[in-house]
């Protein structure tokens, strides 16, 4: 899923500079202050500024008129700000700082990193040609999507954006090195919906507009983005395509990188490999345990073909999301699950084109600069209106009776939503800002598990009987062995650790192991040619039962699971190492 993780900044613009060696003296006597002046520093001068995108989305809207310089020159001069901020953090002691900001210090100093190995290492940049079509159609839908100010004004900061495309796929045919040939399929798959996109969706919204000027200068940049996005499809079809040759496996030592900068876990990847198949195994044989039970003479795959065939029209599926809202809020607050700090529940909607290929469901939520705005977007993403009646089946058999369920629970209540609902309570602009994965989708991802066991879905709490309860669990397994194959795909797939899998040997993991539909394991192994972590889910999810665990230990009787919640949700979206030192005041390992 999306959920992006932005926060509220102080005022950086005002911010003056302060010279490095200045900073150095300072870094002896005042470190705290220093750390905290060269984070908001690198915000302003990095973070938004090579990311406009980002700003309109975080509701920093100076930056509305701005486009990510996509050129190697501008890649350049990104790699070279990010490596002085390294070299400026690094100079500070961080044994000097107090324990919130020496936790900060590490998250901030992780990711300058993580981005540097993603430029320099991984060079998605100079792999990935959907990264410029998708690019771009999010940087008008940003400004499109929420009417955070008049729509005139909106008009025009899109017309600003929208001159500024077409020189973006001039530099993608020159950055474009010897893509992997599932790169340039899955640009070729979304470039029709984008350019419909641009044809249909962007005018619509703006249909509303009466700046004659502006409604004339946007027909023209908007006909010059279409253009630019049919030229560039064409040319994907008959000169990359061919020559798309390259190979999009990261291989263990980048792996272990990335999962070190992005996530703070360092365990060996053949031990990884174990810890998921180890969960892997357990969740299949509690689906074999409950298909007996709801009846012994049916096998857990032709329990799981019959629970396939039991889903909404797929006209009817977002109503079916929006119907399990009020049950869940019911029940979290009749079970002190967690605090929920708003009665307000996000909005539904169709997943944006630029998005579909990769992704059935996400969160949305406005930035904290969003005062005019504030609507959180639950996006599912609909069987495209041109598949055969059987694919579209194959494809409604992830909205289940019981996926549904637990898809619910993960991007609402008490998961994403719930989690961005926080966000005014987090301790820090670096906590906000810089989330781990593990973290975001490991918290959504248990909240499908804790939710059940504390007695959701069950009769009476979003069940009608004992039959639909255990088909309830049957889909919370589902999605549950979904993250596993993640899990080992993800590895396997980009090190070879535990046997090498090629694209159709991972698609056919996800059907047979992950007990998914094939089109589902066709759009989830293309999501990790180019997401290669995501193992986030399972690992987060185990990385916070074991810290429950330990929490429970240390306080006995004490312990209470709302407690425990809302404390996890005060430490923002950090990396779970850096919660439990919170949380339990020591090293212990995660997992």
């Amino acid at each position: 899923m999306i959920f992006r993780r932005l926060l509220t900044l102080p005022l950086l613009g005002s911010l003056m500079m302060i010279p490095p060696a200045m900073a150095q003296r300072l870094s002896a006597d005042g470190a705290n202050q220093t750390f905290s002046f060269l984070s908001d520093q690198y915000f302003d001068q990095v973070y938004f500024k090579f990311s406009p995108t980002t700003g309109t989305a975080a509701g920093l809207h100076q930056y509305d008129p701005q486009l990510e310089d996509y050129s190697a020159a501008g890649v350049q001069r990104e790699v070279t700000a990010l490596h002085e901020f390294d070299k400026k953090l690094s100079a500070i002691d961080p044994k000097a700082l107090d324990a919130e900001p020496a936790a900060d210090y590490q998250i901030l100093l992780n990711s300058i990193r993580g981005q540097l190995l993603q430029l320099e290492v991984i060079r998605g940049w100079e792999k990935n040609p959907d990264s410029y079509s998708s690019g771009i159609t999010n940087s008008i839908f940003v400004i499109m999507e929420r009417p955070y100010a008049p729509v005139n004004m909106r008009l025009r900061a899109a017309v600003e954006r929208e001159r500024l495309i077409p020189q973006v796929f001039v530099e993608a045919r020159k950055n474009l090195k010897n893509p992997p040939h599932i790169y340039t399929e899955i640009a070729l798959e979304q470039i029709d919906g984008l350019v419909s996109f641009f044809q249909n969706d962007v005018p619509s919204a703006f249909s509303a507009a009466d700046d004659a000027e502006a409604k004339g200068d946007f027909a023209k940049s908007n006909a010059a983005v279409i253009e630019a996005l049919k030229s560039y499809g064409a040319w994907m079809k008959s000169d990359l395509l061919p020559r798309s040759n390259g190979d999009f496996r990261y291989g263990a030592e980048t792996f272990s990188k990335a999962l070190a900068d992005n996530e703070m876990v360092d365990i060996p990847l053949d031990h990884l490999l174990q810890i998921g198949y180890a969960d892997l195994h357990k969740n299949q044989a509690e689906f074999a345990k409950i298909s007996k039970e709801i009846d012994p003479s049916k096998t857990p795959q032709q329990e799981l073909a019959e629970l396939a065939t039991m889903h909404p029209a797929p006209d009817k599926l977002l109503q079916s999301f929006h119907d399990r809202f009020d049950s869940e809020i019911g029940f979290i607050r009749s079970h002190h699950i967690i605090t929920i700090p708003s009665d307000v529940q996000p909005t539904l909607e169709e997943t944006p084109p630029f998005m579909r290929a990769t992704t059935q469901a996400s969160m949305d939520p406005p930035g904290p600069f969003e005062t005019h705005s504030t609507k959180a977007y639950f996006n599912v993403t609909l069987p495209d209106p041109t598949w055969s009646a059987q694919r579209t089946s194959e494809y409604m058999a992830a909205f289940n009776t019981g996926t549904i369920v637990s898809t619910s629970v993960h991007e609402a209540y008490p998961g994403h939503y719930v989690q961005f609902l926080w966000t005014p309570q987090f301790p820090s602009t670096i906590r906000k800002l810089i989330g781990a994965n593990t973290n975001i989708e490991g918290w959504a991802h248990y909240c499908e598990q804790m939710m059940l066991e504390e007695g959701y879905g069950q009769p009476g709490f979003g069940a009608s009987t004992e039959r639909e309860a255990k088909l309830i669990r049957l889909g919370q397994l589902q999605d549950a062995l979904l993250r596993d194959a993640r899990f080992v795909v993800g590895i396997r797939m980009h090190t070879g650790i535990g046997g090498p899998l090629t694209i159709p040997q991972a698609e056919d993991f996800f059907v047979n192991e992950g007990y998914q539909a094939r089109p589902i394991a066709e759009v989830e192994t293309k999501r990790g040619t180019s997401d290669a972590l995501y193992l986030y889910y399972t690992l987060g999810k185990l990385e916070i039962l074991k810290l429950r665990e330990d929490v429970k230990k240390k306080e006995g009787a004490a312990f209470n699971l709302q407690q425990f919640h809302d404390a996890f949700m005060r430490q923002g979206f950090a990396p779970i190492k850096v919660i439990r030192k919170t949380m339990l005041r020591d090293d212990s390992p995660v997992l």
